[in-house]
Parts: structure tokens; sequence; C-alpha cells
């Protein structure tokens, strides 16, 4: 009997557009798998390797951001990442991740694993340009442990010679920008609206681009969740 796809309420061509638009999403994560090189967390050039410190995160960390720089844009789980920091003060958010499979039976599309997560955890590391800073994670043996963990979650981040020089804490939102001041004309000064293209503008192709680049992680993980069940 043929399994009707993910797709199959969309239009033949507007599937087909999806399907090259996942493959070529896919094929470009795996070839990341096995040859990423390391992850420039700031904007601007390129910094000599020796003044660079490391952050070396295991598969069960997707880090989010750096000094408020997006970077956990990756669409593999478990992928074990390297990334530069600048010396100094950075701010790591992070999220702690583990997979348990499912042990009874499930149904038709349903996944066949548990994802057990915690919420957004910060570190606050003072780098050193030369030092590497790993993390350092509590093992759960089973699903059961992992949530219970999860209640009070926390990690530390360990230098060269095993030393804890951060513990992490819940993440805090930044700061809200002020209120827009009101001109001496009495107008209230706004930010320009981003322009979008008008919808006759796109094909699906493009505009399934465009909505992949506006999307956060957890909707990208989400997305290719749903496509791929």
């Amino acid at each position: 009997m043929h399994q009707r796809n993910s797709f199959g309420f969309l239009p033949n061509g507007v599937r087909g557009l999806v399907m090259v638009f996942l493959a070529v999403v896919v094929a470009t994560a795996a070839g990341c798998s096995s040859s990423f090189k390391r992850i420039q967390t700031w904007d601007g050039s390129a910094v000599d390797e020796s003044q660079l410190a490391i952050l070396k995160a295991p598969g069960q960390i997707e880090v989010i951001e750096v000094n408020g720089n997006e970077v956990g844009n990756y669409l593999m789980d478990d992928l074990a990442l390297d990334y530069e920091l600048l010396p100094g003060q950075n701010v790591v958010v992070f999220q702690y991740k583990t997979i348990w499979g499912k042990a009874t039976v499930v149904e038709r599309g349903e996944s066949k694993v548990n994802v057990v997560e915690s919420g957004r955890q910060q570190f606050v590391v003072d780098a050193r340009a030369g030092e590497e800073y790993r993390f350092s994670l509590p093992e759960p043996q089973n699903q059961r442990e992992a949530e219970a963990m999860m209640a009070n979650f926390r990690a530390q981040l360990v230098d060269r010679s095993g030393r804890v020089v951060a513990s992490s804490e819940a993440y805090r939102e930044p700061v809200a920008a002020p209120t827009p001041a009101v001109t001496t004309a009495g107008v209230v000064a706004t930010s320009p609206a981003v322009p979008v293209a008008p919808a006759g503008d796109l094909n699906a192709l493009d505009g399934l681009k465009v909505l992949w680049e506006r999307a956060n992680a957890d909707e990208k993980r989400e997305f290719l969740r749903w496509a791929f069940q």
C-alpha cells in the first residue's frame, strides 16, 4: 500500500520544491558534521588563533548565543562543536538536551523518542587567550533521572586543568531598550519598517528560504521533526 508522505496536502509542484529544499538542507548539515571548522562567535574579521579561547560543547549542549550573537543555527542534534571566544568576559547562552528512545509501541506518525531538555542557561566566563574550556555535565542513567534533573539543572565550565571557572544559572533576558523618545515636534521616533516582498514576487522555494532564515533554532528543529516523521 502506498504510504502518504507528510506533504500530501501540498500541490505536486510545491511539494517537489519542499523536498528538494529539505534534501539540500540535510545534505549540507551532514557534510558539516564530518568537517566542521570552529565557529566564530562575533561579527567581524577572524582573529589569530593564538589570541583566542576555545569552548568545546558536547552533543548534549546547544549553544544558542554568545554575547548576544546567535550561533546555534545548526540542524543536527547531538553534534559536538567548538566555538571561538575572544579574550575577556563572554556570556554564553545554551540549552541542555538528551534524547531517549520510547520503550512502548508508538502510533503511526508519532515520534519514536522522548526529548528531555533544560530551560535556557547561561555562563559568564572570563576567557583567556590560548585556553580551552569544556562543559562538565551531570550524567543521567535513564529518562527518569534526566527529567528529575531538569527541575534544578546546572552545568559547570572547566579549563584544561579541570578547574571550575564558571557555573551556569538560569538565563536572564537582556534589559529592554528604553521607550522611544518624543521629538520636539511631538512625533514619536520609531525604527523604519523592514521591507517585506509581496507574496506574488516570491516562488514557493524562495518563500521557504525566507521563512527558514526568519525562524529561530527551536522553530527550525520542530519543522524538521515534523517534516521527517
